[in-house]
Order: C-alpha cells, then sequence, then structure tokens
C-alpha cells in the first residue's frame, strides 16, 4: 500500500491565524482603535496633537481627523475607522460616537464568545438590536423640525461646534451656518435638498474667529491680472469663460515661412487682431467682468483694461460651477456666441486684500444659490481646527433640514435605546437575547464616556440617567458642565436624527463584520497574490488578505 503524501495548500511563509486567535487579534484591534477616540468625546474631551513623518502637526478632538492621520496597519482597525469615515461622508459629525460604539460592542461580544456563544449568534442579535434602535429612534425619539425654525437649527449647530475649537465663537458661526445652508438649500416635492459642496469656505489667518463672516456671493483666491483694470465694479455684468482668451493653436502641425520683416510684423498685426476681435466681442455683450477658466494672453489683459473690464485667469472649475449658481451666469465655451443673456449679475465685484493676499469678492447678488464663508483665526492651527468644526456644522444643519427630524444630545437617546432594548430583549429569546441586551450596554458607554470626560462618577452618572429615563423622562441627558441629569431640549442640546441612526448602523454592521472573521491569512507575495487568499468558514468574503494576522502598530 503506497503512502500518501500531504497536500501543502499555503506556502511555509504564509502566516495564517485561525478560530479564536484570529477573533481575539481582531476583537482587540478594534478596541484599540474606539480607546483611542474615547478621551475626545463630548465637551470636556481632550485633544489629540497629531504629527506626521515631515513634522507637520494637527491639534484636533475631531474622530474622522485623528484616525485618518493615525499609522493604522491591522485590517479589522482599519474596518473601525471606515466606520468614521463613512459617519463623515453621511452626516459629518458623530464619527467618534460612531467608533466608540463599534468598539465596545466587539468588547462586549468578546464576553459572550468567552461564555461559549457562537459568533453567528451575536451577528444574528446585534442585527435585531441594531434595527429595535432604527425603529425606536424614528418613531419615539426623533421630533419634527423644518427650515424656518432658525432657532431649532441655530442649537443644532451650537451642538456641533461645542468641545471643538470654534466654540468661543460659536453663537456667530452657528448664525452663519444657518444663513448659509438656508441660501443653497433647494425646495423639492417632498422637502429640501440640501448640496454643501455650494458652500465654499475659505480661511485665513488674522483676526478672530468672531470675525468670520458670510458673503452672500463668492470669494475667489485670485487677483485681477492687469493692474491697469478697475479694482472695483458696480452692477457687474459677469462672463464665465471657459475657454482661454489667447490665440489658438492650429489642430494640425503647421509650419508659417517667414522671409522679411514685413511678413513678421504683419503676422503680429493678425494675432493682435485675433485678440482685439476677441475682446471687442466681450465688450459688445456687455459684459464687465470676466472670470476664465484658462489663461488670457498679455496682450488681451492690454485690451480689456482699456475697455475697464476686470478679469483674472486659471479660476478653479469648482469656482465656475459655483458662480454660475450664485449669478445666474452660464458658462461659455466659445467667445463667438457669446450674449447678453449668458452674462450673470452681481451688485458689487471688487478686489480686496485680506491677510495680505489680493481676493475678489463677489457680493450682493439678487438670490445666491452659493455662497461664500470667510473663516478667520489667530494662528494656522486655530483657523484649520474652526473650519473643520465649521463644516461639521454645515452638514448637521443639511441632514436636520433633509431628514426634519432631530433628537436630544447628552447621551439621552441611548440610554433610551438601551432601556428599550432590554425590554425587547426578553420577548427575542434565545442566546439572541444576550446578544441584543450586550448591544444596550455598549450603548451606555456613550454617557459613562461623557461623565468620564467631564471628571464625574460614571457609575453614578448612569444611575440618575436609568432612572430618569424609567420614569418616562426621555429628553434627560447629562450637563457635563454642571454634573447634573437635566432636560437636554431645554439645554439647547440637539442633533440631527441621522447622526444617531448612521451611526448606530455602521458600527453594528462593522462588528458583526469583524466577529463572523475566524482566519486571517496573508502570504509573502504581492497585495494581488494575496488579495486572493480564502476566508475562513465564518468570514463574508474572507479575510483582507495580504495583512499580518497580528494587531498592527497604530502611532
Amino acid at each position: 500500500m503506497s503512502m500518501r503524501q500531504p497536500v501543502f495548500i499555503l506556502s511555509d511563509d504564509a502566516e495564517r491565524t485561525q478560530g479564536r486567535d484570529a477573533q481575539e487579534n481582531n476583537i482587540n484591534a478594534a478596541k484599540a482603535v474606539g480607546e483611542a477616540v474615547r478621551t475626545t468625546l463630548g465637551p470636556k474631551g481632550m485633544d489629540k496633537m497629531l504629527v506626521d513623518s515631515l513634522g507637520d502637526v494637527v491639534i484636533t478632538n475631531d474622530g474622522v481627523t485623528i484616525l485618518k492621520e493615525m499609522d493604522i496597519e491591522h485590517p479589522a482597525a482599519k474596518m473601525v475607522v471606515e466606520v468614521a469615515k463613512t459617519q463623515e461622508d453621511e452626516v459629518g459629525d458623530g464619527t467618534t460616537t460612531a467608533v466608540v460604539i463599534a468598539g465596545e460592542l466587539l468588547k462586549q461580544a468578546q464576553d459572550l464568545l468567552d461564555q461559549d456563544v457562537h459568533p453567528t449568534i451575536v451577528a444574528s442579535g446585534y442585527r435585531l438590536a441594531a434595527k429595535k434602535c432604527q425603529e425606536v429612534l424614528k418613531d419615539e425619539i426623533a421630533q419634527e423640525v423644518n427650515i424656518e425654525d432658525e432657532e431649532t437649527l441655530r442649537k443644532v449647530s451650537e451642538t456641533a461646534m461645542t468641545g471643538k475649537g470654534a466654540e468661543s465663537a460659536r453663537d456667530t458661526l452657528s448664525e452663519l451656518t444657518v444663513k448659509a445652508i438656508k441660501s443653497i438649500a433647494d425646495k423639492v416635492k417632498d422637502g429640501y435638498e440640501v448640496d454643501t459642496d455650494y458652500i465654499k469656505v475659505e480661511k485665513k489667518v488674522g483676526g478672530r474667529v468672531e470675525d468670520s463672516e458670510l458673503i452672500d456671493g463668492l470669494i475667489i483666491d485670485k487677483e485681477k491680472v492687469h493692474p491697469g483694470m478697475p479694482s472695483s465694479v458696480k452692477e457687474a455684468k459677469i462672463a464665465l469663460i471657459s475657454t482661454p482668451i489667447e490665440v489658438e493653436e492650429t489642430e494640425v502641425d503647421a509650419e508659417i515661412q517667414i522671409t522679411s520683416p514685413d511678413q513678421l510684423q504683419n503676422f503680429l498685426d493678425e494675432e493682435e487682431g485675433m485678440l482685439k476681435k476677441k475682446v471687442q466681442k466681450i465688450k459688445e455683450s456687455g459684459a464687465n467682468v470676466v472670470i476664465c477658466q484658462k489663461g488670457i494672453d498679455d496682450m488681451a489683459q492690454h485690451y480689456l483694461a482699456k475697455e475697464g473690464i476686470l478679469a483674472v485667469r486659471r479660476a478653479k472649475k469648482s469656482d465656475m460651477e459655483k458662480l454660475a449658481r450664485a449669478t445666474g451666469a452660464n458658462v461659455i465655451s466659445n467667445l463667438n456666441e457669446i450674449e447678453d443673456s449668458d452674462l450673470g449679475s452681481a451688485g458689487n465685484v471688487r478686489e480686496k486684500k485680506v491677510s495680505g493676499d489680493d481676493m475678489l469678492f463677489v457680493t450682493e447678488c439678487e438670490n445666491p444659490k452659493s455662497v461664500s464663508v470667510l473663516v478667520r483665526g489667530g494662528t494656522e492651527h486655530v483657523v484649520d481646527e474652526v473650519e473643520r468644526a465649521f463644516q461639521d456644522a454645515l452638514r448637521v444643519v443639511a441632514v436636520a433640514i433633509e431628514d426634519g427630524k432631530v433628537v436630544a444630545g447628552g447621551s439621552a437617546p441611548e440610554v433610551d435605546l438601551a432601556l428599550k432594548l432590554r425590554d425587547y430583549a426578553a420577548s427575542v429569546g434565545g442566546r439572541e437575547q444576550l446578544a441584543v441586551e450586550s448591544f444596550a450596554n455598549a450603548l451606555e458607554l456613550i454617557s459613562r464616556t461623557l461623565a468620564e470626560n467631564a471628571g464625574l462618577d460614571p457609575i453614578d452618572t448612569l444611575v440618575d440617567l436609568r432612572s430618569m429615563h424609567e420614569s418616562g423622562d426621555m429628553a434627560a441627558g447629562l450637563d457635563v458642565f454642571s454634573g447634573e441629569v437635566i432636560d437636554i431640549w431645554d439645554a439647547g442640546v440637539v442633533e440631527p436624527l441621522r447622526v444617531k441612526t448612521q451611526a448606530v448602523d455602521s458600527a453594528a454592521e462593522a462588528a458583526v463584520m469583524i466577529l463572523r472573521i475566524d482566519d486571517v491569512i496573508s502570504g509573502s507575495g504581492s497585495e494581488e497574490e494575496a488579495g486572493g487568499a480564502p476566508g475562513g468558514a465564518g468570514g463574508p468574503g474572507g479575510a483582507p488578505g495580504g495583512m499580518p494576522g497580528g494587531m498592527g502598530g497604530m502611532m
């Protein structure tokens, strides 16, 4: 009888972590990410200083900014970072909350795994809990808000900025936020659509944060192309041109043979005539301001200046789109077809020095559907952090208007969800009941973290919160400044519904995906080869290839 030879599926140098070891590694890596940002949560959260390899410094407590800057190698940890990025893209705020919940869900799952509850049972229970959370948030906790309710929208904006670098000027900035969002909101059949890309945020070092201002139009970080042009134009007629104001090159290769000075002069005169004709076309259309996306020839600059037309060149495509929306202009790609109807209008276009740089202000637009905000601050780090906070505030006000629903902050929704999940767990039965209860415990970490970051006793705080919610006070939340449990609606701590629904959903999905991986395989080959490594029995699509099984290094 012949001896059977063993079949080697993996090469000798391939690393592989299986079963509980793989799950432990993945859970520990994901927990570490949650712990890294946990101290930044809430108004009393601390900041992180991030230093990159070039020595550039970022000081922030914005969860997604911290995680983007951190040097994270472990594949499971990267999946938790994706939770923060998704939260940022969808809502703009609540990134730290989402990551902290994801980390705690995995920590709670670890306890269940130690009790021999199968990962798929935990995953199933988590999915049921997440679905129940969505129903409770939408049907029981959320309250209506509309675009005319400026007071509530300002509270939403202030809540997003509390605890960040912009907090000192949050009254000023929240007013700018609501005005800017209302300017660009588009009415649709069943509500409003808000695209925050139509709000241009320009930041300049200098002055105080309170000096930040909203411009009913656009700021372009460009200066006029010729000193002879006017620096200010009233009742501006604006031509947006996407083609260069230069002598066009031929599509085919051609040679011109010049044999005498007269021929050269004729050639130069012809070029000059062509440019003069282009400028004449612009003048005849009635335009007195030209914003060109491409270049403007020196001779054309001279003629434009002679005609008293203010022109800038090499404007960004995104600025051209915003200008078209703000001024009502059409972007012109053929100068021969420019007409009066293509021009946009603005009450005033002026060049102005801001912190030593010349910028073009297009203001007093009649119905600007695109606006600009000039953010100021004492130092570069301050301006950067204020801009991040302002962008978050813009997004949360936008989603509050789009969804028409808001919830209280101060961990009130999380405590209420935890209470209702425990009641729901009894009806689930089986081992899934344990997972639903663990989900409830994970949500309460938000209250405990807010208390810890404010120097309060987390157990006493949680007991007080539970007591208030059990007596039917759904708006009871933690005031981190006084340490008391108060009515959060009265305190004006308000968040969009989508901050909570998205955070719970994405945290649950990431936790379930990590839990279902029981095999991490990496090879020494190229990333393409490693990417084809098969997943474990429980893994959806397999573990990410080309990554080490153990926990990666984090900065």
